[in-house]
């Protein structure tokens, strides 16, 4: 029998965590049990009428061949004016590159620049891929550890105190994934007076969640904020949270010229164009009516406010109220000498009927991360089995 032979670069990363929790989830739902998944963050609400209706047309027009392996011109001109309207930033379609979701042009931006040794500054709680990413590429992960009492936002000479020779990137997510932190304007400014002295550093500003933002203020991304650092600023967006387009599997992204070319010659190379079929429905998505997002945040505030309250009433469980996304990153400290780990207490909720994933896949500890992008009825009964099985 052939030994597994891994290259060094896989050996550096393990399976993403979140999806391990959800697809173990599934499986259990398949084997009959009752399972209620909290584990994974897609919008329940269905994919608005015009999207469906553009891919039906897609099809019916024949666009099922290859594209532009960047993206078809009419996706990249809607995206520059999703980047304008909806995030302040000044671009063109020759600036903006369409992916396969918006993963793959945070790992397009960052395996086209980063070499072993180098560093990658990420604000920790962190996405689960962010760290992955950096490591397959062979660099180092540098947290940048936050705290729920400043409702997980750092703040500049925090960031400054971590920049050394070998750092290359800072990570910045606002609205971010698992703690919900919003990045208000005056905060950007003071990162940006820090990136002022450090000319070498580029960012990558995920700002995938950006139309859920509860603060009654404007998003605010640092490519807007600070225009004159937007050539060292890689800008990622999408269609997945806010249209509930998970499966198109679209992402657009926008910087400097040379690195959207960089990320072009890497997609060219690895999984070509994006489903034709997608980047129609994403045109139709970009161009059409934007109105319901302000009904689907107000649902989303809703849903959070309930499950927040829900948590805190859980001897053991508190959480902050998250100013964006649609998480909750909950810590459960109290509880620890009871269950050892968190890990060990996220299969304990498991075999209560909640999937939910540990805070130790996200770099924290001593908690577990939930999405309450599900039916407010569903996360009511969720909500009672969490706190039944913690009694």
């Amino acid at each position: 029998m052939t030994q597994p032979r891994y290259s060094q670069a896989l050996q550096r990363i393990e399976v993403s965590r979140t999806n391990a929790m959800t697809d173990r989830a599934t499986e259990l739902r398949e084997q009959g049990r009752d399972i209620i998944s909290l584990s994974v963050g897609e919008p329940d609400f269905p994919t608005p009428a015009h999207v469906i209706e553009a891919a039906k047309a897609a099809l019916d027009g024949g666009q099922t061949r290859y594209t532009p392996v960047t993206g078809t011109a009419a996706l990249k001109q809607a995206a520059a004016v999703h980047f304008q309207r909806d995030l302040g930033i000044e671009t063109e379609p020759g600036r903006v590159i369409v992916c396969n979701g918006g993963k793959q042009a945070i790992f397009n931006a960052l395996l086209a620049t980063v070499s072993a040794g180098e560093e990658v500054i990420i604000p920790t709680p962190w996405w689960v891929s962010y760290p992955q990413i950096v490591r397959f590429a062979g660099a180092k992960a540098v947290p940048l550890v936050t705290h729920a009492r400043e409702n997980f936002r750092f703040h500049a000479a925090a960031l400054e105190a971590l920049i050394t020779p070998s750092a290359q990137w800072l990570l910045l997510n606002s609205p971010g994934n698992p703690t919900g932190a919003v990045y208000p304007a005056e905060m950007l400014q003071a990162i940006g007076e820090v990136l002022r002295r450090h000319p070498r550093i580029m960012v990558l500003s995920d700002d995938i969640y950006a139309p859920l933002n509860y603060t009654g203020k404007p998003h605010a991304t640092l490519a807007a904020v600070c225009p004159d650092l937007a050539d060292r600023i890689c800008t990622v967006s999408g269609v997945s949270k806010s249209h509930a387009m998970t499966g198109f599997r679209i992402g657009v992204a926008t910087g400097p010229q040379w690195l959207i070319d960089a990320m072009g010659r890497l997609q060219s190379n690895s999984t070509g164009n994006p489903c034709s079929v997608s980047q129609a429905a994403a045109v139709a998505a970009f161009e059409g009516p934007q109105e319901f997002l302000a009904d689907w945040r107000e649902r989303f505030r809703a849903r959070r406010d309930m499950v927040v309250e829900a948590i805190n009433a859980v001897p053991g469980l508190s959480t902050p109220v998250p100013d964006g996304a649609f998480y909750c990153f909950i810590d459960a400290a109290p509880l620890m000498k009871r269950f050892g780990d968190d890990e060990k207490l996220a299969m304990h909720l498991l075999d209560h009927g909640v999937a939910v994933v540990s805070a130790s896949a996200f770099g924290g500890r001593d908690g577990f991360r939930i999405s309450f992008a599900a039916d407010e009825a569903v996360l009511e009964e969720a909500m009672k089995r969490i706190a039944a099985a913690l009694s």
